[in-house]
This record gives structure tokens, C-alpha cells and sequence, in this order.
């Protein structure tokens, strides 16, 4: 299971898999010796594949998914993107063209949690607006 801890590792991670120890610590405010030894334990349990990075889905089958579409203000995609690009989540990100700029596919555990990530999603400078769908299940076509 993961904690806090791991999770936000996991995020600056996935903004740059390639950030030195020293500087994932200053950042996590913990030394390096424990930086180092939580990638070895995510490594090690499969969460982390080589230099890619992969959230193991520990999430229950009945887990809360869904669609958030956001609008931002003009010249605030770029910063809205790079801030939320390493929420642990976030299943998928997409730029759009149209009403919306980005279609965000969104798992938690429970509603609790999904309702954590949409709120700081919405407090983020540069939203404008968003819209949110829940997933009930996936449909495949033959």
C-alpha cells in the first residue's frame, strides 16, 4: 500500500523521472538515505519499471473514477498541466480544442478521495471552469 510519502514521490517523479536524489529530498523534506531507500521498495515491489514510471493499481475493482473537463484561462494551460501532471490520480491528461482545454481521466479509492483531487484541481490559478462525469462502467464493442 502506498502513503503520502510515496505518493508525492511518485508525482515529482513522473514530472521528471530523472530529478537527483539530493534535490527529490530537499523537495519531499526528507533525507536522501530515505528518498533512495522508497524508490528501492517501489522498485522492488513493481510500482517503478525501470525509467518509467507506473502507479501499480492497487485500487479496488469498485474504485471512483471519472472525466473532469476544465477550461482554463488563456495563457494558464501550460502552468495548469505542468502543476497537476504528477497528481498520482490522474489515469489520463488530453489538451482539447474547443469549450473545453483539457479532459482529465480521474481514479480513487473512494468518493472521498476523488472529491480531494477535483477540489484541488479546481483551486488551481488559471481554472476557469470544469465539469465532471462519473464512470459507471466501461462498454466494449465487439
Amino acid at each position: 500500500m502506498l502513503d503520502d510519502l510515496d505518493h508525492r514521490l511518485i508525482a515529482l517523479l513522473r514530472t521528471d523521472s530523472r530529478t537527483p536524489v539530493a534535490v527529490l529530498a530537499r523537495e519531499l523534506g526528507i533525507n536522501r538515505s530515505t528518498v533512495t531507500s522508497r524508490i528501492d521498495r517501489l522498485v522492488d515491489s513493481g510500482v517503478i519499471e525501470g525509467f518509467t514510471i507506473r502507479v501499480s493499481n492497487d485500487l479496488a475493482p469498485d474504485s471512483v473514477r471519472g472525466v473532469i473537463l476544465v477550461a482554463t484561462e488563456t495563457r494558464s494551460s501550460h502552468e495548469v498541466v505542468h502543476e497537476i501532471r504528477g497528481y498520482p490520480e490522474i489515469e489520463e491528461l488530453h489538451s482539447t480544442i474547443g469549450t473545453w482545454d483539457l479532459v482529465i481521466q480521474l481514479r480513487s479509492r473512494n468518493l472521498t478521495e476523488f472529491d480531494l483531487a477535483l477540489e484541488r484541481i479546481r483551486a488551481l490559478p488559471g481554472v476557469r471552469s470544469t465539469q465532471t462525469s462519473l464512470l459507471f462502467s466501461s462498454l466494449r464493442t465487439a
